[in-house]
């Protein structure tokens, strides 16, 4: 509610409350009707049937329109068929038909019947309409002329019926079939002079909008030529009535509003959310929900996959959110801005490889600035002396490459993912605004966690992947073991290299070379050449070392 309304609602409920009807209806009256409409929203059932009463014809009409389909039905039901029928007569012919659209079956045909017969076939003729088309949008009410008669005679029409007219800025020229020749600006006949004909100003230049075309095309033809309306024509270029600029100015929010909530996840709602029940707002969400988690769960396998290196360089766990929220973030904004770019035409489904080389160059660019950041992020901890693992201290130079690669591939990936999903779904008939942001994010996770242990796997093999335990024989998860001899490392990292046989090496001479932690051996001191052993091992990794008893 603006500020004008909440000025005045005290005073409008005071005047109910006394009854003082004739002041409430000069109050009402010298308001705008979308300031009344917010006051009347904000009153009791009772209260604003009350003030709806004493609001005069044309205004009710016109402030009922303002009103959300909730409140519409239920002043209706307050105020009875007679006034209900009243409201609606009042109401533009498009407005009504929107109403009747909305309410309960039952409802809608007992007001239609009700209805003077005239106001009852212009309705029924736009309720003909298919839903959602431009008939449904269009008004009969406009001023339509003929080429013979003059601009004095014209003048004359319009200051007779124009009253009536949903706008007179535009005035449209038929012939004697009712074809659509034209379409004047009132200004053209205005500045012409008295006995000129309507002919001698035409260029029969104009656009005009077929009654089963969608209303999308209201929204984009109004958009591209800058009218404040468009005449709407049958297959035979017969004028039918006018779409104008209010009307498709609500089309097209209610448009943004059904792509935006379609990009979050969330079948298109059919009320303002505050009015859907939770089992309404359960039943949109739900399905998309369950999708993406069913979709994530690929994730989790593709990081499953991977388990052996995770447990070799724990530290590459911790990157996993950041490298797969990078590539979906990229993926989301790639997505939105083609998915808008398609909606308002800026381009077509046959300039995706235009878009892709674009994709390419920007996900590039982007890629290296964020693989850039990670790069810095890893080197100022190694410089720092942050990571608790030794062997990740020795080697964070190594990682910061992995990283760096890693989030420039997943970005570029990204990029080119979000921005192609679209045209694909375009293509295939369906709605782009489905390939919704969580849906690229959860489509690009699953390649990010592929692309980023590939990485891991090329780049980190000799060092932080590397194996430490190089085997001739079979040891496994522990093993009995003769202690040859041992050597600090060579780095002076907190290891010592073990050199053991295991039984079956004793026979053949082999020797296994194990790298076990300082922190595995009893006392820190590595085991005298010629003891026995357990060593035991966490998948290849000796995690302790206990002499065993003789016997």
């Amino acid at each position: 509610m603006n500020l004008t309304a909440q000025l005045i609602e005290p005073e409008v409920l005071e005047l109910i409350r006394e009854e003082r009807y004739d002041e409430l209806r000069e109050v009402l009256h010298a308001i705008p009707n979308a300031d009344v409409a917010d006051i009347i929203a904000d009153l009791s059932p009772t209260d604003a049937a009350i003030a709806f009463r004493f609001l005069p014809r044309d205004d009710a009409g016109e402030t009922f329109a303002y009103l959300s389909a909730e409140k519409q039905e239920e002043l209706i039901g307050r105020l009875g068929d007679k006034g209900a029928v009243r409201v609606v007569e009042a109401m533009d012919i498009d407005d009504r038909a929107r109403l009747l659209d909305e309410l309960p079956t039952e409802v809608a045909q007992r007001i239609i019947g009700s209805l003077a017969p005239e106001e009852r076939r212009a309705t029924q003729a736009i309720l003909g309409y298919p839903p959602k088309s431009v008939g449904r949008l269009m008004t009969p009410d406009y001023i339509s002329l003929r080429p013979e008669w003059t601009i004095a005679r014209a003048m004359e029409h319009v200051r007779k019926f124009g009253r009536d007219a949903e706008t007179i800025n535009v005035v449209y020229v038929v012939d004697e079939r009712g074809v659509l020749v034209d379409d004047l600006r009132l200004r053209q006949v205005l500045l012409s002079e008295p006995d000129q004909t309507i002919e001698s100003i035409m260029n029969r230049d104009f656009v005009a909008l077929r009654a089963e075309d969608p209303q999308e095309e209201a929204v984009r033809q109004l958009t591209r030529y800058d009218r404040v309306a468009l005449p709407v024509v049958d297959s035979r270029g017969a004028l039918l009535g006018i779409v104008t600029h209010d009307d498709v100015a609500d089309v097209a929010q209610e448009e943004a509003t059904e792509d935006m909530q379609k990009m979050g996840g969330v079948n298109a709602l059919e009320e303002p959310f505050m009015s859907a029940s939770v089992f309404s707002l359960f039943k949109k969400r739900a399905p998309w929900l369950a999708l993406l988690f069913m979709s994530e769960l690929l994730t989790s396998n593709a990081i499953a996959f991977f388990e052996d290196e995770i447990k070799r360089a724990a530290i590459l766990a911790a990157f996993i959110p950041a490298i797969i929220s990078s590539g979906g973030n990229s993926g989301s904004q790639a997505s939105t801005l083609v998915i808008r770019a398609l909606g308002l035409r800026e381009i077509e489904v046959s300039d995706w490889l235009r878009v892709l080389r674009r994709e390419l160059l920007v996900g590039a660019i982007l890629g290296g600035l964020i693989g850039a950041i990670g790069v810095l992020r890893i080197n100022l901890f190694g410089w720092m002396g942050w990571f608790s693992d030794a062997d990740v201290q020795r080697h964070y130079g190594i990682l910061s490459v992995t990283m760096g690669l890693t989030l420039l591939g997943v970005v570029l990936w990204g990029s080119v993912m979000g921005a192609m999903l679209p045209f694909a779904l375009k293509k295939c008939r369906l709605d782009p605004a489905a390939s919704s942001t969580p849906f690229v994010a959860t489509l690009v996770d699953v390649t990010g966690i592929v692309i980023y242990f590939t990485c891991a796997i090329f780049v980190l093999r000799a060092t932080l992947l590397r194996p430490d335990v190089a085997t001739q024989g079979p040891l496994r998860s522990a093993a009995d073991v003769l202690v040859i001899g041992s050597a600090p490392d060579p780095d002076g990292d907190p290891y010592v290299t073990l050199s053991v046989q295991t039984a079956g090496q004793e026979e053949r001479g082999g020797v296994s070379k194990v790298r076990v932690p300082v922190s595995a051996l009893i006392g820190g001191r590595a085991p005298d050449p010629g003891s026995r052993v357990r060593v035991t091992f966490d998948v290849d990794r000796a995690t302790a070392v206990e002499p065993l008893r003789p016997g």
